[in-house]
């Protein structure tokens, strides 16, 4: 059994998606809409093989800082090197995205680091 792909709410789904094909090498499929319940999509498929849907309706509502939520709380992408997560980590800085985390070897033995993508989820960086 695998994991088919995972799905995300999000209050600005263009946006989120560019964020995705940019950083991540995401490539979306067609936008799929269903007018009758207002809800909009988009099924991002990675190098790996792995997806990410990304799901939007006017009730979506952003999130408050500092706040925890109940739910997945992160996503990890694969870089294949420590050089490629403190590259990836500093264009994000750059880019005016946050660093959580700095690039760094964490208690249980992974080289990662932690960003926020535009809606504040939590996107670990890693080997």
């Amino acid at each position: 059994m695998k994991i088919e792909h995972m799905a995300l709410w999000t209050a600005d789904l263009e946006q989120m998606k560019s964020f995705y094909e940019t950083y991540f090498g995401a490539v979306a499929g067609d936008k799929y809409t269903n007018a009758k319940k207002q809800f909009h999509s988009y099924f991002l498929q990675f190098e790996s093989g792995a997806r990410l849907e990304l799901m939007t309706k006017p009730a979506c509502a952003g999130r408050e800082e500092g706040q925890i939520y109940l739910g997945y709380a992160h996503i990890a992408f694969s870089t294949g090197s420590e050089d490629k997560v403190v590259e990836l980590t500093e264009r994000l800085r750059r880019d005016g995205y946050t660093v959580e985390s700095e690039p760094r070897v964490t208690g249980d033995g992974y080289f990662e680091s932690v960003v926020l993508d535009p809606e504040g989820n939590s996107i670990e960086i890693t080997v």
